[in-house]
């Protein structure tokens, strides 16, 4: 990926067939309406099989859809993070709680990738954290290593520290599937069910298996402990959920999930962060235990909480 010009180059997928160039686009990327997609389309940074097209154009599956974005305003973020270790071949960060790893929607330069990449040579992320988890993460200084470690990443141990409502205080193996949340008006939101609770209609389970541990209960709050073996899209904050205990500062798995839409939406009232009680989603890359890809050697390494974690105890 170029780090001064962004291009965002994807085949479309099945369901984009007979749709309107204008609409998918609105419907697939809502970081801009459809009027602002129009107007981005008539500035021809859109291209279709290499070619420049209009609003209207009818897609076909398999198109290839090229996106050059021009003067697109980032969101702000927090650029704080810390290299805890490097050498020729990978760095481990500790990175805050309000910074994307990887450019994606209207994040590019607003990314770790793009801030370290022009600092010490561009990377290629092992692990990648949501924008608002922090701590601990590994990137590769070039393809070779990172290929390396992609055939050691389920042996590779990732422990979470995890702030939620609630008084969690026993022990979960949480050994089961990641479903879709049928209770819920966000379409992308998952829950977790115990292996023998499988529904019978469920639609492409993912096998998840999260250990969960206290740490402490104070105030309505707790922090829990949770040691990854499986390595699923929300997989944590969707587990923790379903079994009673919300994240504090999420907006899709915490107390209320409509403040997600209140947020996409730019809706969200000081009662809803209020009722978050964090800005941000209180997860935190804890610990990581791997073999480095080229001396072999065992390496570990702590991130310690971060200070607002502290807030509640």
């Amino acid at each position: 990926m170029n780090l001064e010009n962004r291009i965002i180059k994807s085949k479309l997928p099945k369901n984009a067939e007979g749709s309107r160039l204008d609409n998918y686009l609105a419907k697939r990327f809502t970081y801009h309406p459809l009027e602002t997609w129009r107007e981005v389309i008539a500035d021809n940074q859109i291209l279709l099989n290499d070619a420049q097209c209009c609003e209207s154009t009818i897609l076909h599956s398999d198109d290839i859809l090229t996106y050059t974005p021009r003067g697109l305003e980032e969101p702000s973020v927090d650029l704080e993070y810390s290299i805890v270790y490097e050498d020729e071949h990978l760095f481990v960060i500790n990175k805050c709680g309000n910074l994307p790893c990887h450019p994606s929607g209207p994040f590019f330069k607003h990314t770790l990738w793009h801030h370290v990449s022009t600092r010490h040579g561009k990377i290629y992320l092992i692990n990648r954290l949501d924008r608002e988890t922090s701590g601990l993460l590994i990137a590769a200084r070039n393809p070779e290593t990172a290929g390396k470690f992609s055939k050691q990443t389920a042996k590779m141990e990732k422990e979470y520290r995890a702030l939620v409502f609630g008084d969690f205080n026993k022990v979960f193996d949480a050994d089961g599937y990641l479903i879709k949340d049928t209770a819920s008006i966000i379409r992308k939101k998952r829950h977790f069910v115990f292996a023998d609770e499988l529904p019978d209609a469920a639609e492409n389970p993912s096998a998840v298996r999260t250990l969960l541990e206290p740490v402490w209960s104070k105030n309505g709050f707790s922090l829990v402990k949770a040691i990854l073996k499986t390595g699923r899209l929300h997989q944590i904050r969707a587990s923790l959920f379903s079994l009673g205990f919300p994240l504090v500062g999420d907006k899709l798995y915490g107390p209320d999930d409509r403040i997600y839409l209140k947020i996409r939406e730019n809706k969200i009232t000081d009662g809803d962060w209020n009722n978050l009680v964090m800005r941000r989603q209180a997860l935190h890359s804890y610990r990581l235990n791997f073999t480095h890809p080229v001396s072999l050697k065992k390496m570990e390494f702590t991130a310690p909480l971060p200070n607002d974690f502290n807030l509640l105890k």
